[in-house]
């Protein structure tokens, strides 16, 4: 018998754990020669704002050992702009699509609700509490009460199940995670990347115009599956696991850590068509292992 792939993230059912994470895939059009986007577990977009951003200066990305240090700023066209000209497009893909919001103050989240909410082909919200780029960009997802608060009026204004998006840049991450459960939140991702900095020193500058930056990619896998689980131990939630993931056997490793699902980020640049190779591969190791049900191993990991 064929295995199932198929996941429960609370309220809202996925074809397959493998999603694309935000910021790494655009609106996806680039994508669509390279992968067969229906097939996808998920589709985020590139996080937006409720006015448009430009970003932050460049140089914006340079690559470190093992990973990407970015500084992107959240450059995107606006919330008004993603509803007229992107939904329309990402709707037509066949595979589900979870929007990404930032709010540079909690109020917004009220905007979002209410703008995002009827919109036809959202599936979910994430909520992006962690981006190290901008201004304000991590105060709610580092103090326990702010993201509570944040994510009340999230809760409140939008039937919408939402992600909350946590940065890895915190002492606790569990109490984060446990914050914005409380708030209301329907699931965890984590993690967004971790701070960086990169220097040129024989000019005595940082490699990016923006200074210190986010790293991402297989660097700090090892710090994301730490945090999955941590947060899976604390929550009863569902958790997305988010950081180095690259192949099936990445996958499956972040899932028995306790991710009912995953995000493929930053193996986008390197190798565009991973997730097609991690979605033919997972029924494999599946078979191998015996295993009928992907969500039977979930949390499995013995401590």
């Amino acid at each position: 018998m064929k295995p199932s792939l198929k996941i429960q993230l609370g309220t809202l059912a996925l074809p397959n754990p493998v999603l694309v994470a935000s910021g790494t895939f655009g609106y996806a059009r680039e994508m669509c020669s390279l992968v067969d986007l229906s097939r996808l577990g998920g589709i985020i977009p590139k996080t937006i704002t409720i006015d448009p951003r430009a970003g932050n200066r460049t140089p914006r990305t340079v690559e470190t050992t093992a990973g990407i240090l970015n500084a992107i700023g959240l450059d995107n066209d606006g919330l008004d702009n993603f509803i007229t000209n992107k939904m329309p497009y990402l709707r037509s893909l066949g595979a589900p699509i979870i929007v990404s919001i930032a709010a540079k103050k909690i109020e917004e989240c009220q905007i979002f609700g209410e703008a995002l909410s009827p919109v036809p082909g959202i599936d979910a919200l994430e909520l992006n509490v962690s981006c190290p780029n901008v201004s304000g960009g991590v105060d709610y997802g580092t103090d326990p009460h702010l993201c509570e608060k944040m994510v009340k009026l999230l809760r409140k204004y939008t039937t919408l199940p939402f992600a909350v998006k946590l940065t890895p840049n915190v002492a606790k991450i569990a109490d984060i995670a446990a914050a914005a459960e409380e708030g209301g939140a329907n699931m965890i991702s984590a993690v967004n990347t971790c701070l960086g900095l990169a220097v040129d020193w024989r000019r005595r500058r940082s490699r990016l115009g923006n200074g210190f930056g986010g790293l991402s990619g297989p660097a700090i896998k090892p710090i994301a599956i730490r945090a999955v689980q941590q947060i899976w131990s604390r929550v009863q939630i569902p958790v997305i696991g988010i950081g180095g993931i690259a192949s099936a056997e990445d996958v499956m490793e972040f899932m028995v850590a306790g991710a009912s699902a995953v995000q493929v980020g930053t193996a986008n640049f390197f190798e565009p068509d991973c997730t097609m190779k991690i979605l033919d591969q997972l029924p494999i190791l599946m078979n191998e292992q015996k295993i009928s049900n992907l969500q039977d191993i979930v949390g499995t990991l013995e401590m």
